[in-house]
């Protein structure tokens, strides 16, 4: 840190095992991932190639190199996956994974209806080959049923089960579906009930928006696992996360 200042809560360090920061890269270009990079490296913990990008990003191999070249992990989008599934090409993903040195991976069924059984099947054999996260919630997308708390527990514990490292609970960019109420409100009853069975470290809370962080920052604590971060907000979210921003300000002044 830049000078001292006390009652400034420990933050786990880098490489981190909780307490991440995953960032979604909606495009950035080659010199905006060097420059997002050059001031946001050492809070960066993982970064996903948001939904099918890496297919239309120019130049993907050399961004890739950028981000592993900072020792920080970088995947595709779930969807991605999905759209190597549907068109039964998934043996197709595996070399494109080999070819790009991607060593972690997010199994998703947001846009394709897969049987959990086969999912959990895809798991299994990713978690051979590297780091998977499984991601939960997608099918509230569409509002038109809600899933129940103890299902929510019950998929998460299979997907762990099978290999997953991580599990995502789902809001997806908009941050008002699955997690979310329409309005961006958490659906607070259900991730108290999610953290009484499921590890916190195990959790990637998806919070694109600041409120949502703010809660999850104020229920676990700054060492919460936030996912779907925006590149510029990399910074403010961890003077947020330490009590350094208006929101979180009084966070840790009586500990």
């Amino acid at each position: 840190m830049n000078f001292n200042l006390d009652k400034i809560p420990e933050r786990t360090q880098s490489p981190r095992s909780h307490g991440i920061t995953m960032v979604t890269d909606k495009g950035l270009s080659l010199q905006d991932t060097r420059d997002f990079l050059s001031g946001a490296a050492p809070y960066v913990d993982m970064v996903k190639l948001a939904f099918g990008t890496a297919y239309v990003t120019p130049n993907l191999d050399e961004k890739i190199k950028i981000y592993q070249a900072h020792n920080i992990p970088v995947y595709f989008g779930g969807l991605l996956l999905e759209a190597f599934i549907i068109r039964n090409q998934f043996d197709d993903y595996l070399r494109i994974i080999k070819d790009y040195g991607i060593n972690y991976m997010e199994v998703s069924d947001g846009s394709l209806s897969i049987p959990h059984a086969e999912k959990c099947g895809y798991i299994e054999k990713l978690a051979k080959l590297g780091t998977v996260l499984s991601e939960i919630g997608s099918k509230d997308k569409d509002r038109e049923h809600i899933t129940p708390p103890y299902k929510w527990i019950e998929l998460m514990k299979a997907e762990m089960e099978a290999g997953s490292a991580y599990i995502i609970a789902e809001a997806r960019e908009t941050g008002n579906v699955g997690l979310y109420r329409d309005s961006g409100e958490v659906r607070e009853g259900l991730v108290q009930e999610i953290l009484t069975q499921i590890p916190y470290e195990r959790i990637i809370w998806e919070t694109p928006r600041k409120d949502q962080q703010l809660y999850f920052l104020q229920l676990v604590g700054c060492n919460v696992n936030l996912g779907n971060i925006s590149s510029k907000e990399v910074i403010a979210l961890e003077a947020m996360r330490i009590g350094l921003r208006g929101d979180s300000f009084q966070f840790y002044l009586n500990d």
